[in-house]
């Protein structure tokens, strides 16, 4: 494991030692779930983002469509 240093802000650094005391967490352990989570959301973000921009492609659209028609005829029986 790393070494990371960093500044904060004396407000913001309050607020995580109190949030760290009311959770029985270290400090360092509440920023590191703080961190993953929030990489999780630019994640979540961009996969949306992607979405939406398929979303307004018409290939795509269109080869969406034509997959299901294909996946339609598979589970007829």
């Amino acid at each position: 494991m790393s070494t990371f240093t960093s500044t904060l802000p004396d407000e913001l650094l309050a607020q995580l030692a109190e949030t760290a005391n009311k959770l029985s967490l270290p400090k360092n352990k509440l920023i590191e779930k703080a961190l993953r989570i929030y990489l999780n959301q630019l994640t979540r973000v961009e996969y949306i983002n992607s979405y939406k921009q398929m979303n307004d492609d018409v290939n795509i659209m269109d080869m969406a469509e034509e997959g299901m028609v294909d996946y339609l005829k598979q589970t007829e029986l």
